[in-house]
Order: C-alpha cells, then sequence, then structure tokens
C-alpha cells in the first residue's frame, strides 16, 4: 500500500502443558515459554508500532506470592524493549549463582513472568491518544483470584454507547468511554457472578472459605460467562484472556471478522493473530494450524483440559478479505497463492488497456507489499505469451520466417523495478510544512529502461486508499522516467467505506474513491443526491441499529467503476504531469475469486457483517456532511 494507514493488532497466547521443569530438562530452559511468545510477537510485529505488552501467570502459588507480572512499553522497539527488561532479571542469576538457572522451581518462586499461562499483544491504536495505559494486557485485579482478569485484544466494537449503559445499568462506573474497558468490565461482572453463584452454593453445603476457593477455581464455566458477556457485543473481534488461577480463553467473534489460529499437543496450547507466526516458533506444518471457529472460543482450564465452546450463535463466516491483500505476512501458504491470483486476475483488464502491446510496456510495482501480486501478474502474463506462441505456431507453421519465428520465441514481459523506497529518508520527514516537498524523494527511481514517449509503465499497487502518495510523490518521480502512460493498478477492489472493526479507516473524506464519487455527482448536477443521503442517513441514527440500512451506497450508484477510477486517476495526477495517467481496480467479482473462503468485502462493497456497520457507516457520512472530525462510533 502505497498510502500509509495503519493496521491491525496483534494477539500471542501460550499456555504450557507441562511443569516448567519438563521444559528445562526436554528443550534446556526454563524460560521456554517466554523465549516462544518473544518469536511469536516479533512474527507479528508488523501488527504493532504503537506499543506492546505481556502478562504471565503462575499457576498453584501459595498465598502472599506474586502470581500475575505484566509490563508494557511504548518504546520505538517496544518488543524489544520488553524483553530486554524481562531477561535482566535473570542476569545477576546467571552470573552469581548459575546453577539456579536450571532449577525451574527455585525460577518459578522468585522470578517474575516465569509461569505457565502467557499472553502477548502488539498495539496499532486505531483512535485516541498513545498512552501507556491504552497499551493491552489490561488488567483487572481482585484479592480473590478467580476475580482476576487479563485480557488483550483485536477488536473495535460499534455499539460503545450501548455497552457502557449497560454497565451504568449494573451499577458500575467505567473509568472512560473505550471499547476496551467495556469488554473487561464486562466480563469481569459475569466472572464475579460466577464467582459468587459457586461461593453461595458451595456455603450452603457447609465448605470452609478455603475449601470453597478450591472448588470455585476447580468449576468456572468460562464459556458461560463469555456467553453472557458478549451477548450483545457488535463488532469485530479476536480476544484472548487470563483468570487469576490459571483459566484461559481465545475467542472469536460470531462472523469470524478478525482472525485467530491456534495449535494444541500434549505441550502447549498456543494462539496467534496469524498462522504463520505459529508455524514460524513452534515448527508446526500449515495442517496443524487451525482457526478458532466463529463465535467460539478456545478454553483452557487450570487443569490442561482443552475444548472448542460455542458462546455465540455463527453468523454468516465474513473474514476479512483485507486482511489477506494488506495487514497479514505474505509468508502464509493460502495468503501467498491468494495475492499472487490477485494479481493474476487484472490481466485482462491491462492488456486491454495497453492494447496487447507488450513490446512496449513495463510492468513494476510500487510498494514492497504489492510485490506477490505483482509475481501473479507476471506469471499470468507469461502464460497469455505461451498461448500466443502456441496459436501463432499452430496456425502460421508453415510461412514463419526465421525472423518471425525467433522474434515470437523471445516475446517475454518486460520487468523491471523502478521505484525504491528510500527507509533513511522516510524517517526523516516529520513536520508538516516540510513534508509536501520532502516526500516527492522518498522512492528512488531506475533510470535508462523506460523508451521516452514510447513506453506505457504499469505500476502494481496492493491498495490505494487516499492516493496522497501516488500525488505527492510516486507519479511525480515516475513521470521523470518519460514513460507516455502510467497505469496505476490495484490488487484491490475501490475503497469506499470505513471500517468499524480494527483497522483506522473511519472517515468517509480520507478515501479517494468518495472523492472522486463526490466529484462527479457536482459535476453531472446530481450534488442533489449527496443532500439526499445526509437526510437518510441522519434519519437512521435514530433508528435501532437492526434497521438501518447502508445510505452511502446511494454515492456510488450512478456510476460505473471505471468511471469513478477515470475520475481517481485525474485526482492523483500532479498538474505537472506530462505522461497520460490512468487507474485500473481490481474487480469485486476477482477479489472473490482470488480469496472464496474470505468474503468479508464491506470496504469495497458496503456490505457490513454486523448491523453496527450500518450505523457506521451513515454515522461517518453525517459527520463528513457537517464537518465534523470525531470518530463514527
Amino acid at each position: 500500500m502505497s498510502d500509509s494507514i495503519k493496521h491491525e493488532c496483534g494477539i500471542a497466547f501460550i499456555r504450557l502443558l507441562k511443569p516448567l521443569s519438563f521444559y528445562q530438562k526436554k528443550y534446556g530452559t526454563a524460560l521456554y515459554g517466554l523465549n516462544k511468545l518473544y518469536l511469536l510477537m516479533e512474527k507479528q510485529h508488523n501488527r504493532g508500532q504503537d506499543g506492546a505488552g505481556i502478562a504471565t501467570i503462575k499457576l498453584d502459588v501459595k498465598p502472599g506470592h506474586r502470581y500475575i507480572s505484566r509490563y508494557r512499553s511504548m518504546a520505538q522497539n517496544a518488543v524489544a524493549d520488553i524483553f530486554g527488561y524481562v531477561h535482566s532479571k535473570f542476569v545477576d542469576i546467571q552470573n552469581e549463582t548459575p546453577e539456579l538457572m536450571q532449577d525451574a522451581e527455585w525460577l518459578k518462586q522468585n522470578v517474575s513472568f516465569i509461569g505457565e499461562v502467557l499472553m502477548g499483544h502488539l498495539r496499532y491504536g486505531t483512535h485516541g491518544q498513545n498512552s501507556i495505559e491504552n497499551c493491552h494486557p489490561f488488567l483487572r485485579q481482585n484479592n480473590w483470584m478467580t476475580r482476576n482478569l487479563v485480557i488483550a485484544g483485536n477488536f473495535n466494537m460499534t455499539n460503545v454507547d450501548e455497552l457502557l449503559e449497560q454497565l451504568y445499568e449494573l451499577g458500575q462506573h467505567p473509568k472512560e468511554q473505550a471499547d476496551t474497558v467495556t469488554v473487561l468490565e464486562k466480563i469481569g461482572h459475569f466472572l464475579d457472578d460466577e464467582n459468587q453463584d459457586l461461593f453461595d452454593t458451595y456455603k450452603k453445603e457447609g465448605l470452609s472459605n478455603v475449601e470453597i476457593t478450591h472448588k470455585i477455581s476447580d468449576n468456572l464455566n468460562i464459556a458461560n460467562i463469555l456467553r453472557r458477556s458478549a451477548k450483545t457485543w457488535d463488532g469485530g473481534y479476536a480476544m484472548s484472556g487470563i483468570v487469576g488461577n490459571g483459566d484461559a480463553f481465545f475467542m472469536r467473534d460470531p462472523s469470524g471478522i478478525r482472525p485467530a489460529y491456534y495449535y494444541q499437543d500434549d505441550e502447549i496450547v498456543v494462539g496467534a493473530s496469524e498462522r504463520p507466526a505459529i508455524q514460524t516458533a513452534f515448527n508446526i506444518p500449515f495442517g496443524e494450524v487451525k482457526e478458532v471457529l466463529p463465535g467460539h472460543a478456545l478454553i483452557v482450564k487450570k487443569d490442561g483440559t482443552v475444548s472448542m465452546e460455542q458462546f455465540r450463535e455463527p453468523l454468516e463466516k465474513r473474514s476479512c478479505s483485507f486482511e489477506r491483500i494488506y495487514f497479514s505476512r505474505g509468508s502464509d501458504a493460502e495468503i501467498y497463492t491468494e495475492r499472487k491470483e490477485l494479481g493474476k486476475l487484472l490481466i485482462d483488464q491491462i492488456l486491454a488497456s495497453v492494447k496487447s502491446d507488450l513490446k512496449n510496456t513495463v510492468f513494476s510495482f510500487i510498494p514492497n507489499t504489492a510485490e506477490i501480486s505483482f509475481y501473479g501478474l507476471v506469471d499470468g502474463l507469461h502464460e497469455h505469451i505461451r498461448k500466443i506462441q502456441k496459436e501463432t505456431l499452430i496456425e502460421r507453421k508453415e510461412n514463419l520466417s526465421t525472423e518471425e519465428l525467433d522474434e515470437l520465441l523471445s516475446m517475454t514481459p518486460r520487468v523491471e523495478k523502478l521505484a525504491i523506497k528510500d527507509v533513511k529518508l522516510r524517517t526523516f520527514i516529520t513536520a508538516d510544512a516540510d513534508r509536501k516537498e520532502m516526500v516527492a524523494h522518498v522512492y528512488d527511481t531506475t533510470y535508462g529502461v523506460i523508451k521516452n514517449d514510447v513506453d506505457t509503465l504499469v505500476a502494481v499497487d496492493d491498495s490505494i486508499v487516499r492516493g496522497t502518495t501516488l500525488r505527492q510523490s510516486i507519479i511525480k518521480i515516475i513521470d521523470r522516467l518519460h514513460p507516455k502512460k502510467i497505469i496505476i493498478v490495484s490488487s484491490a477492489p475501490q475503497i469506499r467505506y470505513p471500517d468499524c472493526y480494527g483497522i483506522d479507516m473511519s472517515k468517509m473524506g480520507q478515501f479517494v474513491a468518495f472523492e472522486a464519487a463526490i466529484q462527479l455527482l457536482k459535476e453531472r448536477g446530481m450534488a442533489h443526491i449527496i443532500d439526499e443521503v445526509y437526510e437518510k442517513c441522519k434519519a437512521s441514527l435514530l433508528l435501532p441499529k437492526d434497521q438501518i440500512v447502508n445510505h452511502v451506497k446511494e454515492i456510488y450508484r450512478p456510476f460505473k467503476q471505471e468511471e469513478i477510477s477515470a475520475q481517481i486517476a485525474k485526482i492523483i495526477t500532479p498538474k505537472e504531469t506530462v505522461a497520460d495517467v490512468e487507474v485500473i481496480y481490481q474487480t469485486l467479482d476477482n477479489l472473490h475469486a482470488a480469496i472464496p473462503n474470505h468474503k468479508g468485502d464491506w470496504y469495497f462493497s458496503g456490505n457490513y457483517p454486523t448491523p453496527g456497520g450500518n450505523k457506521v457507516v451513515n454515522k461517518a457520512f453525517v459527520n463528513w456532511k457537517e464537518g465534523s472530525n470525531q470518530r463514527a462510533y
């Protein structure tokens, strides 16, 4: 993506199913869990730049001894900072009494963060301030072990106001209006309820308080707590939680919007936001890493019992396709294949635009994240050329001259790397006043490979959100190579609608496709549609959310995709550009063909998987029309 938008948060969860001494003996270190947690987090570092945090819980610790440890950081390299802090606790032991590093039980009793249940989180803040208080994991503390709760998640709820009102009705007074707080307190409330119900039951049986404490720990019904807590949640979420006694869960929303993967054997249970992180950290084959089912929670009891429990009725699976296009690492085998297919499916549109003149067309890609789609495009071009060669040889095998045969067999797509990002310069740019001038030099170019005023340059991008970097930097730079025409190709469809489930794309005015549609409405005398949509959106906000429809679709309805793409090309083309500029977007049909098992396409289609999504998009339009910069949910 040439534009910079914030990513998803990342989750890492580990439950060691054996005593720490087992890992000491088998793997040579009692820090096995911590080391694996570090790897899980580093392999998902693409998901966190605003901060990170970890939490661990020790099982069966005697009263009076610390059993929960948490540390969060907002350092530039937060993961390294956290684990540097944790490992500093072992430096003196290693230097002064190294034999104790081999004593797993002593380490557990005397050093923090040595526990059997571990959680990590990488934060990409979508809204609000970045502060240490905003970093996960969040901790709800209590003197009763089974009332302590630690959670970390990748989520946004669309109905925070409604959830807050429910907490007020329960008699609570949350400290701030944030979905993280409401989720923590909602689960915490029903955790307290479960504790109290069990306490009352066992008290009636005449058990002592100490006996009751152990019975509660053994019999907490985590699935029931989650059912009661998540009953009214509207949003996309993957969330990990640990109760103070060691019971743990890893849950996923009913539509499967946010990704959640897990692996288990007789030694460990591990969960993460991305499959390759688990594969790499534990050397696990692709097929053994599973998805957490939508509307289900992977639950690990303190005694090591593992189950997959339903907490909400699963809806139609609408896993986020944008995860596959951009956010997740391309090292996942399925994602790699899907991204290549996205590139290949663009060939017909590109060939139509260049009139099949491959001799005078150069193919390249812009940001590194578009590289895999570019490979798919190149593979498709080779297939196209082989088809031409085969058909020509069959039809003209008797009358092909040697020169014509040589030319035919030498056909190949012209592939070059023309835009190279200067990372050092990128980090230098800070002040807004300097940015417009300096951003034009973020990319270096490769000179001497374009035939001046003859060649068409096709540049693949994985997605185009705002078009700002294209306008301010990339097109200016590649126009200096003097191509006859520049074609910017997006492997994703036009991003027309905001996200409200975890990605920082919540304001209508930031989408170049929306800007293009608004301009077209005004230019063609249809500005009344803008006012009509505003009135409908405004009125819809008074309805129950399950009665709301997405009225913003009407902004795009008068136009074909190609018309909006042509207007986008005008918007992103700097005035001084000499070459003609065209923009080609992936079609929705091709998106679904390339990524058939992840149908969450609301960014492109406006078809939101939850009722709250329709409310958010209408609110975002109202905010845009009224000039409000506030969050739409």
